[in-house]
């Protein structure tokens, strides 16, 4: 039986795949908006079902076909993908940390998702890890404007702009504001001192999240994902900032990984919700 998934997560585009029963991807496709891209992805493959992932606050998406069986946040679909076929796979009490474009948690508790009294409990964007009171944290929340793509790229563009020499800028064709986060991923790659520090800094910040995560709801398994999880540069330093602000005890009982589910997780959840629904 095969389902259709939706990950409505980023608002300029949406990503849609088929998958069977077992998690296998048979079709994928990424449109303008939600039915171009359902449109796309079972043209070659059906769907008997589908499951929608998208933020709180866009407007429900009407599917003639197929039924749409569940409708849930990203980061509800991210953790049941993580749970059923990635990383946390099995476990019981899981969170998934999506840090891109958007910074959000899904919280998988006994067993199932838990997305709080008003779909807002994954709203991880607002995590307060600095008593620095800035303007761009009152308008994208503490954690994101740290750690999302746009806030990674703004950090080593400010650092630039306060002297320092950076291989990134001339790699942007020497505008600050056509900087972005993978360049400083693969400046950091490539040796460069700045990016190196931004990297560094960005771990810190992921690992603190992960630790005040981990205290709240003592998962088993703390799943890192999204465009920024660059687990070569970062998945090391992240679990030591975590161990930093954890107890010994916590830590023996707490995995802290990286997603191997690359860009495909929201939309595999979404798609699992449907078929869970279903059964």
């Amino acid at each position: 039986m095969n389902s259709l998934g939706l990950d409505l997560s980023d608002r300029r585009r949406a990503r849609a795949l088929v998958i069977d029963a077992d998690g296998l991807v048979l079709a994928r496709a990424i449109g303008d908006d939600a039915l171009d891209a359902a449109q796309h992805a079972t043209a070659s493959q059906a769907a008997v079902m589908a499951g929608i992932a998208s933020p709180i606050d866009l407007p429900a998406v009407a599917l003639t076909a197929p039924n749409v069986a569940a409708r849930c946040t990203p980061g509800s679909a991210a953790v049941v993908a993580e749970q059923w076929i990635g990383s946390a796979k099995g476990a019981q009490h899981a969170v998934c940390l999506h840090v891109g474009d958007e910074v959000f948690a899904g919280l998988f508790l006994a067993g199932r998702p838990w997305e709080g009294a008003h779909n807002r409990g994954g709203a991880a964007a607002w995590l307060a890890l600095n008593p620095v009171e800035r303007q761009d944290y009152r308008k994208l929340g503490s954690l994101a404007a740290e750690v999302s793509a746009k806030g990674i790229a703004r950090r080593l563009s400010w650092r630039i702009q306060a002297g320092d020499r950076s291989r990134v800028l001339d790699a942007a064709g020497g505008s600050l504001e056509a900087i972005t986060g993978e360049l400083v991923f693969e400046g950091a790659r490539g040796g460069d001192g700045v990016a190196i520090s931004v990297v560094r800094d960005t771990a810190k910040y992921i690992g603190m999240a992960v630790a005040t995560l981990a205290a709240t709801i003592d998962p088993d398994v703390v799943v890192v994902s999204g465009s920024v999880a660059a687990a070569d540069l970062m998945l090391e330093p992240v679990r030591q900032e975590c161990a930093r602000r954890l107890p010994p005890d916590a830590m023996q009982e707490l995995r802290v990984e990286f997603s191997s589910l690359g860009p495909d997780a929201i939309a595999i959840g979404a798609a699992r919700l449907a078929l869970t629904a279903s059964a």
